[in-house]
């Protein structure tokens, strides 16, 4: 299956919203036009594909272990990275 311009755009968003907007979701609703729920549903569906990981291996990488990681700290009792305290 080959990306679309949508999934190329959610992709992008995921690498460089920082650079656009101050706060992730303001970059989302802007680019995207769609809910932050939205983006996130597209954004599980394409780490799962080849053809992202060809697209953007970086950003692809990131985001599978950053899940990784949220499910071992749900499935071990631990605090994920966002939540531990300062």
């Amino acid at each position: 299956m080959a990306l679309t311009t949508r999934d190329r755009d959610v992709l992008d968003v995921e690498r460089e919203w920082w650079l656009e907007a101050p706060t992730k979701e303001e970059a989302i609703r802007t680019r995207l036009s769609c809910s932050p729920a939205a983006y996130y549903a597209a954004l599980r569906r394409l780490i799962g594909s080849d053809e992202a990981l060809a697209y953007d291996p970086l950003v692809v990488k990131r985001v599978r272990r950053r899940l990784a990681d949220r499910r071992r700290a749900r499935i071990e009792g631990a605090p994920t990275a966002r939540h531990r305290p300062r």
